[in-house]
């Protein structure tokens, strides 16, 4: 047996035990993980897209709601010398994950970026930290709408001006639970869509289709304002409106 064939089999073992351990989450609490299974590479990738655009100058990045880290696996090369990686994962268990993954992780060995792993709400998170890049796996439509309207807010403060947020929502899940929720359920996610609606109004630069995914999926590029909503110019916005559209 090669080198090759070893290292092949120790990663696709790696996934599996990740997989199995993202399923037993998801029994514990299926509405904190969100998911049945961890991301898979066409999302991760279309998720990290804003750290390649900016690259190769060094980045402030925070990845919120990490999991078993399968977006931190496809992160973590991405990330120019001197960058700094921040993750944020309030699951006790999958922060332990994250850590040995940090700690192991041979990229990280090989050059200087400095990386961080939280075990807290991204709410919560206490750092005077500013940030290029966050990248959300927040299962959103999970939430209460008082509780997105403190993370969407959180995450806008903790963005330079002109930085991208980029999270994901599963296709079809609002008509999903139109269909078999209870009445309170369906408002709540009708209420939590509408939130991020208004978001994406206002700061959205793309939006993709990601098919390659289990179950598929929308990623979603936000952008913070250079400049206050008060003072932006209408015109401006009509411009990235029609960007947006275009993009879809």
């Amino acid at each position: 047996m090669n080198d090759w064939t070893t290292s092949h089999d120790r990663v696709l073992a790696q996934r599996n035990a990740e997989g199995w351990m993202f399923l037993i989450e998801a029994a514990r609490d299926l509405r904190a993980t969100g998911a049945i299974a961890p991301s898979g590479k066409a999302l991760a990738r279309a998720l990290t897209d804003p750290v390649r655009v900016h690259a190769p100058r060094p980045l402030a990045v925070l990845e919120a709601g990490a999991g078993t880290g399968a977006v931190t696996r496809t992160l973590i090369p991405e990330l120019p010398r001197a960058s700094r990686l921040d993750i944020v994962e309030a699951n006790p268990r999958f922060a332990a994950r994250l850590r040995h993954l940090v700690s192991t992780h041979p990229d990280l060995a090989a050059r200087p970026v400095q990386v961080n792993v939280h075990q807290t709400y991204v709410e919560r998170l206490d750092t005077d930290q500013r940030y290029d890049v966050i990248v959300s796996g927040l299962p959103l439509t999970n939430f209460t709408p008082a509780q997105v309207e403190r993370i969407m807010a959180r995450y806008l403060e903790l963005l330079h001006p002109g930085g991208t947020l980029t999270y994901f929502a599963y296709l079809g899940t609002r008509r999903a639970r139109a269909l078999t929720a209870s009445r309170a359920e369906a408002r709540r996610h009708a209420a939590v869509d509408e939130i991020m609606a208004t978001y994406q109004r206002t700061c959205a630069t793309g939006r993709w289709t990601v098919w390659a995914n289990v179950p598929p999926a929308y990623v979603w590029h936000l952008r913070r304002p250079l400049v206050s909503a008060e003072t932006d110019h209408p015109e401006q916005r009509s411009v990235e409106a029609r960007s947006v559209e275009a993009r879809r």
